[in-house]
């Protein structure tokens, strides 16, 4: 009797330590899967506040089901790792993508084109974007604002330095048949043959040292202010070099940049007629300074401003008046003069409204995480 007692009570015990281990198990595959579902859910289109009522009945996904029904108990059909192949394969499926808005890049329900006043902005300072490559996917990106809302501006997409990259320098003065209304894009103007006013080469460490003394050069940095194209050419692994762009720079170009040689709007003392903007995180947009010296070439201007930036909700900003690039444009027009100034504070209200979309949606993915965890 003893001895089946003792058995009936290791039976239990062992019926308990199963039953443990199954629930363990759900538990785990519930939080793996939210992952999934959290990162995949334009795809899987899953309702969160019916997953969070279905808990106990079994969640029903539209790809997989995590746990076993009650009226008809199964093991999970679907290992984990498949699913996860099965909806990453869902997910790289070109013709599966959740549909965007081709010119602000947004999903249909949060598009920036219908919050755009139309006509687009006729400013009359023109303005030029360099845009570091890994900023162009960003969703948060703001330069597509003062694309899709001025007219006169230019986005000029920028990498970092491989291995070498080189520049060439063609001065408006030493090319009188040049000037600012030419394209430069037709390649009429600039015979190929022509050498470059100024070469120079930069490593991936940094520039070489003949650019340094071009700094303190006053006939090229006086030919440079009378404007002139940059063409920047990459070495890239194979050893071959390609094009990256070609940006004609005008004269009366002003550098948007907070450096030792950065003054203020009150000291600037010629007809500005360019904004160059350098569009990125902090990090990014100094390395793109730094990699594309013929910036320092150019009188650089810093604003004044201690507010906060509207991306504080939803990105991190360094300090006090580092500003998002739509801010940051819109600030310097205004202070420059001479532009809509309601036109202007337009483009800070869509700005806004993209900043309070994505809030929003960060709470509510916030919100559904701590439920599940509650469970």
């Amino acid at each position: 009797m003893l001895n089946d007692q003792n058995a009936d009570i290791v039976n239990a015990t062992h019926l308990n330590q199963n039953d443990l281990k199954m629930k363990n198990r759900d538990l785990n595959c519930l939080l793996m899967n939210h992952i999934v579902v959290a990162k995949l859910k334009p795809f899987l289109l899953v309702n969160a506040n019916e997953m969070l009522s279905n808990f106990g009945f079994g969640i029903r996904l539209p790809v997989f089901s995590i746990f076993k029904s009650p009226q008809k108990p199964t093991p999970i059909a679907v290992k984990f790792s498949q699913t996860l192949t099965m909806a990453m394969a869902t997910l790289s499926a070109p013709d599966n993508r959740r549909p965007t808005c081709p010119s602000c890049s947004r999903p249909p329900s949060f598009c920036l084109c219908t919050r755009l006043k139309t006509p687009a902005l006729e400013n009359s300072i023109a303005v030029t974007v360099l845009q570091h490559k890994v900023e162009k996917k960003h969703p948060l990106n703001s330069a597509r604002i003062a694309t899709l809302g001025l007219k006169n501006v230019d986005l000029v997409c920028v990498s970092d330095v491989i291995s070498e990259a080189h520049f060439d320098l063609h001065l408006f003065e030493s090319n009188p048949e040049m000037g600012p209304q030419d394209s430069v894009e037709n390649g009429r103007k600039i015979d190929p043959l022509q050498p470059a006013d100024i070469s120079f080469t930069i490593a991936k460490k940094g520039v070489n040292h003949d650019f340094d003394q071009l700094l303190v050069d006053e006939s090229a940095i006086h030919g440079i202010r009378n404007g002139f194209t940059v063409k920047k050419t990459q070495r890239g692994i194979d050893n071959n070099y390609v094009e990256e762009f070609v940006i004609e720079v005008p004269q009366g170009s002003l550098l948007l940049f907070p450096s030792e040689n950065s003054i203020g709007i009150e000291d600037v003392n010629f007809d500005v007629k360019n904004l160059i903007v350098l569009d990125g995180t902090w990090s990014k947009a100094t390395k793109m300074y730094n990699e594309n010296p013929w910036l320092k070439m150019l009188p650089h201007l810093k604003l004044d401003i201690d507010k906060l930036s509207l991306y504080g909700e939803v990105r991190r900003q360094p300090k006090a008046g580092c500003l998002s690039s739509i801010e940051s444009i819109v600030y310097a027009l205004k202070a420059i003069g001479g532009e809509d100034l309601e036109g202007l504070d337009s483009l800070l209200d869509v700005f806004e409204s993209m900043v309070v979309d994505q809030r929003r949606c960060k709470d509510e993915r916030l919100k559904f995480e701590s439920n599940v965890r509650s469970m």
